[in-house]
């Protein structure tokens, strides 16, 4: 495949930061709808107490996000992937929406039917992750490191927005009739519309935008064949040139061998995400006791200090003297890292409010922080299709991650009643 990509450079072309503010919101989008859904666990965990939603839903979200994405890494070099990141965000729009017509026809009630009814909508919001997040990661991972820490700090505004929203509709609705359900039913209207946002942007506005042409014409003379819807979309035409290509396809790293040059990554990756989810959310809504701020405001004040310095963080490598680099030290802070949970087990049991939103917020801090250390620092070295695919490998690792912490954070509750 040949394609004329001039003397330009990255440089030299125009839309950086647009490509960026753009990248900020499809992150946003990638996690708005699924971090809406830990944010109003306080109602779900009010209609359905008896079945731990937040623990129970995080786990059907995690299996068929890690299940997709295993599938969708495994076939990444053969994968649209404008297809697969507008199916993504259009599938997050329908799920978001869903829940708002689910919860309007069963008229807020609780019961075996309706938590089955968010189950399979929560089965889509899983679905819909693995396209996005990996067809993302993948896709950001030959353009600039900026756009990549974009798109991550957007993943992570999202939380905070969430949460933000959420205060300020609990804080509305607080003394009106029903109030927590039209309070909820407000924060899904807003989140459905970003999700609706996400589709337009990276449809019509991303792929015209002049550096990243350049980046995704690059990625296919190299012999990428993911970009060339995006590059149709942006009116560049491509010119498959079947010697070069077969050429560069034997020359290319497979899966296996990226994964094993990379396996530090994918384990940092890994084990930052089993920590984090065998925390959060499961434990903060269920685990941390009853304080002076209520049951209601409580965990709300804990998710939402965890996201705010979630996304905190993930500037914070902006500062070029502050990126851990070094592949040993980003190992030593995430196996250092598991401190915690010892840490949250004795806050819970002996200390106050105050220590566990200390502890929370910290657990956010490095979260974020190292997440962006290793997702800007591994695809580096490689040519555009194989940085596509190591992307999605570390993507696939990460929601291992998740899924493992989602199971284990079930053992908190060993030896409760109501388990």
């Amino acid at each position: 495949m040949t394609i004329d990509i001039g003397s330009n450079t990255p440089e030299r072309l125009e839309g950086k930061y647009k490509a960026m503010a753009i990248c900020w919101i499809l992150g946003l989008g990638c996690l708005v709808s699924w971090n809406s859904m830990l944010t109003i666990g306080d109602y779900y965990g009010k209609l359905f107490k008896k079945y731990h939603p937040t623990r129970a839903l995080t786990l059907v979200y995690e299996s068929f996000a890690l299940g997709t994405m295993a599938i969708l890494a495994y076939n990444e070099s053969r994968i649209n992937t404008r297809r697969r990141n507008l199916a993504g965000y259009a599938l997050f729009f329908a799920s978001t929406l869903a829940l708002i017509l689910l919860d309007l026809a069963t008229s807020g009630k609780g019961g075996l039917g309706p938590f089955l009814g968010i189950c399979a909508i929560v089965v889509i919001f899983g679905v819909a992750d693995a396209h996005v997040e990996g067809g993302m990661v993948g896709d950001l991972s030959f353009m600039c490191p900026e756009f990549m820490q974009s798109y991550l700090a957007g993943m992570a505004a999202s939380g905070a927005l969430t949460s933000a929203l959420r205060l300020v509709t609990v804080a509305a609705f607080e003394n009106h009739h029903n109030g927590l359900r039209n309070g909820v039913m407000l924060f899904l209207g807003i989140c459905t519309f970003f999700e609706f946002l996400c589709i337009l942007l990276y449809a019509y506005s991303f792929p015209k935008l002049p550096i990243v042409k350049y980046f995704r014409a690059k990625a296919a003379s190299e012999g990428s064949k993911t970009v060339s819807a995006d590059l149709a979309a942006a009116g560049i035409q491509t010119k498959p040139d079947q010697n070069v290509g077969e050429a560069m396809q034997k020359e290319r790293l497979s899966n296996k061998q990226l994964f094993f040059q990379n396996i530090d990554y994918a384990l940092d990756l890994f084990l930052i995400y089993v920590l984090t989810l065998s925390i959060f959310p499961g434990f903060l809504y269920e685990d941390t006791g009853h304080h002076q701020l209520g049951d209601t405001w409580y965990p709300l004040v804990l998710v939402a200090s965890y996201n705010v310095c979630d996304l905190i963080s993930r500037y914070i490598p902006l500062v070029e003297s502050l990126k851990l680099e070094s592949r040993k030290g980003l190992m030593i802070a995430i196996l250092a890292r598991f401190l915690l949970v010892p840490a949250f087990y004795f806050t819970a049991k002996y200390a106050d409010q105050g220590w566990m939103i200390t502890l929370t917020s910290f657990l956010g801090l490095t979260n974020g922080y190292l997440t962006v250390c290793v997702l800007t620092i591994a695809p580096k070295g490689y040519k555009g299709p194989e940085q596509n695919a190591l992307g999605n490998i570390l993507v696939f690792c990460l929601l291992g991650g998740i899924f493992a912490g989602v199971a284990l954070d079930w053992l908190w509750l060993i030896g409760k009643q109501s388990f």
